[in-house]
């Protein structure tokens, strides 16, 4: 059985924006899609000392507010340099108006 960890209330997310969380020492960036999707990734560019929370989302993918290197938010993949390496994804679920992340990857 998973262990899942409660890292935020659903009605925090807002579509086409991003919000850091911290949960056991994790910095991670949580995105609502226009679809209601909500995905989880490294809240740290893999390019430079940028917070992709603060970055501007478009379709599935989040631009970095530095040097606008683009990354999917369903996987982490890199879809436009400079980065290079791609962003970690966590596992999200929503339960109860909950958003739960599997922390154990």
């Amino acid at each position: 059985m998973t262990p899942w960890t409660d890292v935020a209330a659903e009605a925090d997310l807002f579509e086409g924006a991003g919000i850091a969380v911290t949960p056991e020492g994790q910095d991670i960036a949580l995105f609502k899609l226009e679809n209601g999707s909500v995905y989880a990734i490294n809240n740290l560019c893999t390019h430079g000392n940028a917070k992709l929370c603060d970055g501007f989302v478009e379709g599935h993918h989040v631009e970095c507010p530095f040097h606008q290197a683009l990354f999917d938010l369903r996987d982490g993949s890199v879809g436009c340099g400079p980065a290079t390496e791609p962003a970690k994804s966590w596992p999200v679920k929503i339960e109860g108006g909950r958003v739960y992340l599997d922390l154990n990857l």
